[in-house]
């Protein structure tokens, strides 16, 4: 079994959120939504600068909150988490 760095984990991680937070101001913006309008259709509280961080890959969301950003945007959690819309 071969080992993984902990540095390679980290850029693993980083690309995921870059990608998931793009995926979601795309779908967002295909949407003619802004983050303030995002965040009035989601269940429960939020923050525009949590939309904000979570667009930009510095906030790992939870299941729970990308399941929330989902339903306002009315698309599935696997479109939010589609590698193949983000170029890659």
């Amino acid at each position: 079994m071969t080992s993984v760095k902990e540095s390679d984990l980290d850029n693993i991680r980083a690309e995921l959120l870059k990608n998931v937070g793009k995926n979601i101001q795309r779908i967002r913006e295909q949407k003619g939504l802004s983050q303030f309008d995002l965040i009035t259709k989601m269940l429960g509280e939020f923050d525009v600068t949590n939309v904000s961080r979570i667009e930009s890959g510095r906030n790992n969301p939870t299941l729970f909150t990308l399941y929330r950003i989902a339903k306002a945007l009315d698309v599935s959690l696997p479109q939010l988490l589609d590698y193949s819309t983000t170029g890659k």
